[in-house]
């Protein structure tokens, strides 16, 4: 029934596609840009609806107060507590060796303001756990989502980095203005974003 419905709200009522080429496996991380807006959380509860699967999610733990909280637990929310002193892609990590399933989606941006220099953790969790990480990308132009990359970390994070950013480049976020991949190719600095 909640699949029904989610694939007819997102699929026919909102006019999105969805291109897999890449499958998923048991164990992943999930790299999803562009994220600029609160409406990304809401398209993702959509579209592991429709898809059938659930992902686990990380927020900043501010968000975890009540009646929200035990709501965000519940569908896959990790409270990132950033004061505390550990690592959390090393607990991340553990546990996804640890799992017989593990599956974590990060926004690399790390913000919804735009943000060249894109967070590593994503990386250093696949790297650590010895897990592929899937590209997916939400353009809002287009009404598309679509993952045909899939990325193994092999340590060399500057290179495989550009590689992600590359593929994302041809992605609109629901506010285009707050969305680089700081490459030099897809965006050119205004008034508004100096």
């Amino acid at each position: 029934m909640v699949r029904k419905f989610c694939r007819w709200l997102l699929y026919r009522r909102m006019g999105y596609r969805f291109e897999e080429t890449v499958k998923r496996p048991k164990k992943y991380i999930i790299a999803l840009a562009p994220h600029t807006s609160n409406w990304d959380f809401i398209m993702a509860v959509l579209f592991m609806g429709a898809e059938s699967f659930r992902c686990g999610f990380m927020m900043k733990k501010e968000w975890f107060f009540w009646p929200l909280g035990p709501l965000f637990r519940r569908m896959g929310g990790i409270p990132i507590y950033r004061d505390k002193h550990h690592s959390v892609t090393d607990i991340l990590a553990q546990q996804a060796r640890e799992a017989e399933e593990f599956h974590l989606c990060i926004t690399p941006e790390g913000t919804r303001r735009l943000q060249p220099e894109w967070k590593k953790g994503f990386y250093y969790i696949a790297l650590k756990a010895e897990l592929p990480i899937l590209l997916y990308g939400l353009d809002y132009k287009r009404r598309l989502i679509r993952c045909t990359k899939q990325v193994i970390p092999n340590g060399d994070i500057d290179t495989q980095l550009t590689e992600i950013k590359h593929y994302f480049e041809g992605f609109s976020g629901k506010h285009p203005e707050k969305f680089t991949t700081g490459l030099n190719s897809n965006h050119k600095p205004t008034a508004d974003h100096r």
